[in-house]
């Protein structure tokens, strides 16, 4: 059984900073991409940055420039480092993963329960 649990969350004032972290545990052969996404109230979901094994990453427009996305291959985990933040960055912010189980399995998507990031003065 595979989980991903997010955290590092929480409210901060607009231009602040917050680091989510999110570790992957259980039964992994290889993790492929890991990334995050985000879904504000009355919105849908989108993606906010992913990145693969290798370290090539992927951005969503609205925060280049604002978020770095990093992994720690040996920990299992993703990190996503967000700077300047705005109010318009309040969400759930939600990790996935493309996880082998096995050498034997394909690999699947993963998704944790999310962490809410509050921008507000």
């Amino acid at each position: 059984q595979v989980q991903l649990v997010e955290s590092g969350g929480g409210l901060v004032q607009p231009g602040g900073s917050l680091r989510l972290s999110c570790v992957a545990s259980g039964s992994i052969y290889r993790i492929d991409a890991m990334g995050w996404y985000r879904q504000a109230p009355g919105k849908q979901r989108e993606l906010v940055a992913d990145i693969i094994s290798g370290g090539s990453t992927n951005y969503a427009d609205s925060v280049k420039g604002r978020f770095t996305i990093s992994r720690d291959n040996a920990k299992n985990t993703v990190y996503l480092q967000m700077n300047s933040l705005k109010p318009e960055d309040t969400a759930v912010y939600c990790c996935n993963a493309q996880i082998i189980a096995t050498m034997w399995d394909d690999g699947m998507d993963y998704w944790g329960k999310g962490t809410l990031v509050t921008v507000s003065s």
